[in-house]
């Protein structure tokens, strides 16, 4: 495996951008609003954009023969090579500068920030920073960095325990349903999110896998509920939530904001995040 490691670790690839645009459209907004709050709402332009939008601009779109084994777009397309078999979104941090609209045209400019690879409990890891800028023609919208993990297949270990949470603000229940719409809405065809087989024979997961960024949204979508309006939001994902069970959203007043987290049935906090106020 060494072997396969640039002498510079990538450095090359620090910098590297892409740029995307799409309009945030009233059909796209609906969509996400039936996935995501189960509320069959009509936009028009000019209506607040439902929080969490942005994920499904413009996602990539490549051709069946540039994908990888696991679904994503074949490593060393806008994402370097590496040479570690599995990826997962394991975090990351938004400041919010503008509130969108249905109607906007949403530019986004991503580049690499950042790649180090280390030596985890689970085995060898690379993380792989990625910075987004989002902007309407209005200005900057988002700033966001994306925290991406490679790593090697999971060697089992003591699974995380429950923890005292206070009480739910929500329940939801995650269904193979949920997780394909929402794979839909953002073009993601990580084979976690619906190849049974495959999550639980190949990835070593005990179901299919709800999306860390799913699990964002809902975050935001009560962080924004409690605080009326975002400035910064911060997320990191603390283990797989699986398919199939019931999952509750919390959220703690803090001394700078909101504490949150989503918890599993079995109490086991699977995403935590602090939100803090528009002023």
């Amino acid at each position: 495996m060494d072997s396969e490691w640039p002498e510079d670790g990538f450095a090359d690839w620090i910098g590297h951008k892409t740029r995307s645009i799409e309009t945030i459209s009233p059909d796209l907004a609906r969509r996400f609003s039936v996935t995501v709050s189960d509320e069959d709402r009509q936009f028009r332009p000019g209506d607040p954009a439902p929080i969490g939008i942005h994920w499904c601009i413009d996602p990539p779109v490549v051709t069946s023969d540039r994908l990888g084994p696991d679904g994503h777009p074949r490593k060393g397309e806008f994402l370097p090579a590496i040479p570690l078999p599995l990826r997962m979104w394991a975090g990351g941090a938004m400041t919010f500068l503008e509130d969108l609209r249905v109607g906007d045209t949403l530019e986004r400019v991503s580049t690499i920030e950042s790649i180090e690879r280390k030596a985890g409990r689970s085995g060898e890891l690379c993380f792989v920073n990625v910075r987004h800028d989002y902007a309407t023609g209005r200005g900057a919208a988002i700033s966001e960095v994306q925290n991406i993990v490679y790593r090697q297949p999971s060697r089992g270990g003591a699974a995380p325990s429950a923890v005292q949470l206070p009480a739910p603000d929500r329940r939801r229940h995650a269904d193979p349903v949920l997780l394909f719409r929402y794979s839909a809405l953002t073009f993601n065809g990580h084979r976690i999110h619906y190849d049974y087989p495959y999550a639980t024979d190949i990835e070593g997961y005990a179901d299919l896998v709800v999306h860390g960024p799913l699990q964002a949204t809902l975050l935001m979508m009560l962080a924004r509920e409690r605080l009326g309006g975002l400035a910064s939001f911060h997320y990191r994902g603390v283990t797989a939530l699986t398919c199939n069970q019931d999952f509750t959203l919390h959220a703690l007043q803090g001394e700078d904001g909101l504490e949150l987290s989503v918890a599993n049935a079995k109490g086991v906090v699977t995403m935590s995040a602090t939100a803090t106020r528009a002023f």
